[in-house]
């Protein structure tokens, strides 16, 4: 066959429809058209969809809440980078990806509740790179690669037909988005949410260009003012009888939503509350010579004593260190835990945290010091690990450090006990001559799991925690 008849054959296949019915036109051209294989031979893309699945994350939780995504639609991951980052009921943390490629979907929004085991997002793959992997499902088959059809024996892709050129619409003007954008907390994305403000609209005077509550409340003041000023009017006589309720539907932030979960399971929990005033004159003389030693100076607070008499005294009434067991409910059990990891709860700028401090017993008071002062350090940052929340035994809430002297703290689930510590305050006392003197006082409140636990037991702890609170030196003979 001469050049010009298969130029001729080309031409007449181009003048034809672009639809895929062309194939069969091709076909009839075989037998006196030559077509070198090559020509029409497309290679195979060897792409796949996987599903990044949200895996179990262990201490029972079977949910999370998404907070923000760090990925797009359309936009390249590449594999153990963050994808987005999930609020738990025991943690903050981030979900890194499984997978090199292209983000085809995202099946959930932020502020969604995701189940364990569900699909997070859809990443299109190198099949190749992961091949123990599955393919995916009926339910993502919409974004699998394109259908492939055969020409001659040998695969094509699909006929590419270009269409005449558009003039893409134009660009909204927008400001360009910030890349500090992702830094906010999630109660500052909370108010965010609550007040209708894109975070880009934000000067953030925080580190590193942070967004902090201030500057919302700022912007938001800054937005709602009044252009003109109104005309002063005088004010009435006296005032309306009722005036008008303006009520405005808020949703919860995510330390919320999960604190909101948390405290609905407790109140399944039949509380036993007990209180009692305890002296802290010498713990607070040996604080101020420890902090006075020239030679080594050493800042410990009174809540590391406090931690550690809770500790010894754990080893002399080990029940209220278990957690109990209600699986058979016919048949309910103590788990017994011979490690005391007691929580401490926290107020950050997130909300209500309560890290915990393994393994107490093993401990010196200075150690204990220096370890609150750290996880305390995390939770302003935001930075607390899913190991510091979880795995925790007892907890010591010491509200004092905000104020009031009497409080009646909730029990954490999967825990038993939980002391609430109040303000220090000096009070008048009468000595056994009738002489008149200040001490330094401070209210212990706790609250004890009623159905495994009686009063009389909680009354002998507490008294034991008074004892080595009161009397410090006694710890001296427990210390290992």
């Amino acid at each position: 066959m001469s050049l010009l008849h298969f130029s001729r054959g080309l031409s007449s296949l181009r003048a034809r429809s672009p639809s895929l019915t062309a194939l069969n036109d091709v076909r009839s051209l075989r037998p006196t058209i030559y077509c070198p294989r090559r020509s029409f031979h497309a290679a195979l893309a060897l792409e796949g969809i996987r599903s990044q699945v949200l895996k179990d994350v262990g201490e029972g939780i079977t949910e999370v809440q998404i907070i923000q995504w760090y990925v797009e639609e359309g936009a390249r991951v590449e594999e153990w980078k963050p994808l987005c980052q999930y609020q738990s009921d025991k943690a903050v943390d981030d979900i890194t990806s499984r997978y090199e490629g292209i983000v085809k979907k995202l099946h959930f929004q932020a502020d969604d509740t995701v189940p364990t085991g569900r699909a997070l997002c859809d990443i299109e793959v190198n099949d190749a790179q992961y091949p123990e992997d599955h393919p995916p499902t009926e339910a993502n088959a919409e974004n699998s690669p394109p259908a492939r059809v055969t020409f001659d024996s040998q695969p094509v892709s699909q006929l590419s037909i270009p269409l005449p050129d558009t003039p893409a619409p134009p660009a909204p003007n927008s400001a360009p988005k910030s890349r500090h954008a992702t830094l906010a907390t999630p109660a500052v994305r909370g108010l965010l949410k609550q007040f209708k403000v894109n975070i880009e609209d934000v000067n953030g005077t925080g580190r590193d260009g942070r967004v902090l509550k201030e500057d919302i409340h700022r912007f938001i003041a800054a937005r709602d003012a009044p252009r003109t000023a109104p005309t002063p009017s005088p004010l009435p006589s006296t005032l309306p009888s009722t005036l008008p309720q303006t009520e405005t539907a808020v949703n919860l932030t995510p330390i919320q939503t999960q604190m909101f979960k948390s405290m609905t399971r407790s109140l399944t929990i039949p509380h036993l509350g007990f209180g009692d005033e305890l002296s802290i004159n010498s713990i607070t003389t040996l604080r101020k010579k420890i902090a006075s030693d020239k030679n080594d100076p050493q800042k410990i607070t009174f809540l590391s004593f406090v931690v550690k008499a809770v500790s010894l005294a754990l080893n002399d009434y080990p029940i209220l260190n278990a957690k109990l067991d209600t699986t058979n409910a016919d048949k309910p059990q103590l788990i017994v835990r011979p490690r005391h990891n007691i929580g401490i709860a926290m107020d950050t700028p997130q909300g209500l945290i309560v890290p915990n401090i393994k393994d107490v017993g093993s401990l010196s008071i200075l150690n204990i010091a220096r370890e609150i002062s750290r996880l305390s350090a995390l939770g302003q940052e935001g930075k607390l690990t899913p190991a510091d929340l979880s795995g925790g035994t007892i907890t010591v809430s010491n509200i004092g450090n905000i104020g009031g002297t009497y409080v009646s703290p909730v029990i954490v689930t999967n825990e038993l006990a939980i002391l609430g510590v109040g303000r220090a305050r000096m009070i008048a006392v009468f000595d056994e001559a009738g002489q008149v003197s200040k001490e330094e006082v401070v209210n212990f409140s706790w609250s004890a799991d009623h159905r495994v636990i009686d009063g009389a037991t909680m009354a002998r702890m507490a008294n034991k925690v008074k004892e080595l609170i009161e009397a410090p030196e006694r710890m001296l003979v427990s210390l290992r």
